[in-house]
């Protein structure tokens, strides 16, 4: 029975802690134990909603060992593994912490502000021998995972084009608003974009270079729109876009299209469909099952079974950090051209 600790109750440490509850409930060899905020606000069940519709329940945290303070649940919890989080610019130090008191981390996206941090938390991994994943739950997205294997298999041949996109409501329910201020989050295109930025570079690979243009219309945000083109040696387009200024009452929103030699693929609204060039459009059948609840339950196995981390290794997840920061690079200097190769 794997003992578990959960850090960090906002927003997406609450849809991580309903995943938790699920999985108890299924009987999975897995006990939260302990969960750490700062806010003891949030034990009473004192949230502000966020852009999406996860962990907007009633929880009873009376059922768990709370903390307030990090270092307090590190020396009173014997744990197996613990669940970070916590706003971005507090990734590394935490797992870092954590690592070298030899339990396992699952962190929430992004890795770190800097590849610097990144390494750190690769190499106390690595020399504790144990486990690190980034939270990069598009990995773990049914209808993600369907283009990741058309892309593999080319079904419908090569990649011609694609374009993703993702936007919604600007962020305001962060603790302190820690979202909105650039060195802690990256704005939205270390907080939010990120997530496009690692479907391309698992979909496809590090780009050779990358443009990247933005608007800071927010005081401290550094980037609130941005818009960038990724370059391959094969010429193919890659375009991701993200925008958090889509205020008023419009829904939180993540698309993509891929145009293939043979057909095409389109996910938008939440529905997948493909067409063909020839023959007639069909959706495909593909699990509905949540991509949280799939990326816990994958680090959960792997650390019960001794299994390598193979969907997200960390490696990648830190590559996918230096195709961002070399985007922030570009849109600093007016979507000026950025080599990574």
């Amino acid at each position: 029975m794997l003992k578990v600790g959960l850090i960090g109750i906002g927003f997406m440490g609450r849809s991580h802690l309903e995943n938790y509850i699920r999985l108890e409930s299924e009987e999975f060899p897995l006990k939260l134990v302990a969960i750490c905020d700062i806010d003891p606000a949030k034990f009473e069940n004192k949230f502000i909603p966020g852009n999406i519709k996860v962990g907007e329940k009633k929880f009873d945290f009376s059922k768990y060992n709370l903390y307030t303070r990090i270092d307090e649940m590190l020396e009173k919890e014997k744990l197996d593994f613990v669940d970070i989080a916590l706003p971005t610019y507090l990734h590394s130090e935490v797992s870092v912490k954590f690592l070298n008191a030899g339990i396992h981390v699952l962190c929430e996206k992004p890795m770190a502000l800097t590849l610097e941090q990144c390494q750190a938390m690769i190499e106390a991994a690595e020399r504790n021998d144990k486990k690190l994943m980034i939270g990069h739950c598009l990995r773990f997205w049914p209808a993600y995972e369907y283009a990741k294997e058309m892309i593999d298999t080319k079904r419908f041949g090569e990649v011609i084009e694609s374009y993703f996109f993702r936007g919604g409501n600007t962020p305001k329910w962060s603790y302190q608003n820690w979202l909105l201020q650039k060195d802690k989050s990256g704005g939205v295109l270390l907080d939010q974009h990120i997530h496009d930025v690692d479907v391309i570079n698992w979909f496809f690979g590090t780009p050779h270079a990358v443009s990247t243009i933005s608007t800071n219309i927010l005081p401290a945000s550094g980037y609130d729109v941005v818009s960038t083109r990724y370059f391959f040696n094969d010429k193919k387009i890659i375009i991701a876009e993200d925008d958090w200024l889509l205020n008023g009452d419009f829904p939180f929103e993540m698309r993509y299209r891929i145009n293939f030699e043979e057909g095409n693929i389109i996910y938008e609204r939440r529905e997948l469909k493909v067409t063909p060039n020839v023959g007639k459009p069909f959706v495909p059948e593909i699990s509905n099952e949540n991509a949280y609840y799939r990326e816990i339950k994958y680090f959960a196995n792997a650390v019960l079974n001794d299994l390598p981390i193979e969907v997200c290794p960390p490696k990648s997840s830190m590559e996918t950090i230096r195709i961002a920061l070399a985007e922030m690079k570009s849109a600093d200097n007016n979507g000026k051209i950025v080599n990574l190769k």
